[in-house]
């Protein structure tokens, strides 16, 4: 058995995203059909718990829209050139010992991720995006920035995403990880549903203020 969580936007309420954790018959191994059966056995689950119509945001959704919001798939502006969230996100951090490395900016999500200096330039230290530095804490705030930044600009998937009620990322492992893109897709959502994008958008501290000092 495993847990992951499912993330559901909420439209009133000082929580933007209930985090539900849900049981489920995991299936081990890296191939995509593992993944895919994981999927389903958590969506399954999920129904039987109440919580239907559930999105998977991933390189492995069955949707093309889950696929195309994928953190190696969507894409943004920075500094003029087209790059994905992956790439902005680790082209962004500041180390003690380096960064932030510019230049994974224009390489491919998947080199950006994988790429050495992440991993050999001491402790992470914040952010920094086209002149502006961004901090380490509160978890997570800088990468939901970034994504909402993204997808508030892509509007051609803003009517599909606004019919599901909930979303899940098969890859994350909250024991393991901080960021995650179905939660980002969420706090969109629930933004969306309460009419507040635009407003939350405005400056960094106005957006950190809809998730932390509400």
């Amino acid at each position: 058995m495993a847990e992951r969580p499912i993330f559901i936007p909420t439209e009133s309420g000082r929580t933007l995203v209930r985090e539900i954790p849900i049981r489920f018959t995991w299936h081990s191994g890296m191939a995509p059909s593992q993944k895919k059966k994981n999927i389903a056995a958590l969506h399954k689950n999920a129904a039987e718990n109440g919580f239907q119509n559930l999105l998977e945001v991933s390189s492995k959704s069955e949707r093309q829209i889950g696929r195309a919001l994928s953190a190696f798939a969507l894409t943004l502006d920075v500094g003029g050139e087209k790059t994905t969230i992956e790439c902005a996100f680790q082209a962004s951090k500041v180390f003690e010992h380096g960064g932030p490395y510019t230049d994974l900016l224009l390489s491919t999500s998947k080199e950006a991720k994988s790429d050495p200096r992440l991993r050999s330039s001491g402790r992470l230290l914040g952010f920094e995006l086209d002149g502006e530095r961004y901090p380490l804490f509160p978890p997570s705030i800088f990468y939901d920035w970034l994504y909402i930044n993204a997808l508030h600009r892509h509007i051609e998937w803003h009517s599909e995403l606004l019919q599901s009620s909930g979303f899940t990322d098969i890859e994350f492992n909250p024991a393991k990880s901080i960021n995650c893109q179905a939660r980002s897709v969420a706090a969109f959502v629930a933004l969306a549903k309460r009419e507040e994008v635009g407003n939350s958008l405005d400056s960094f501290s106005i957006f950190k203020s809809y998730f932390f000092d509400q």
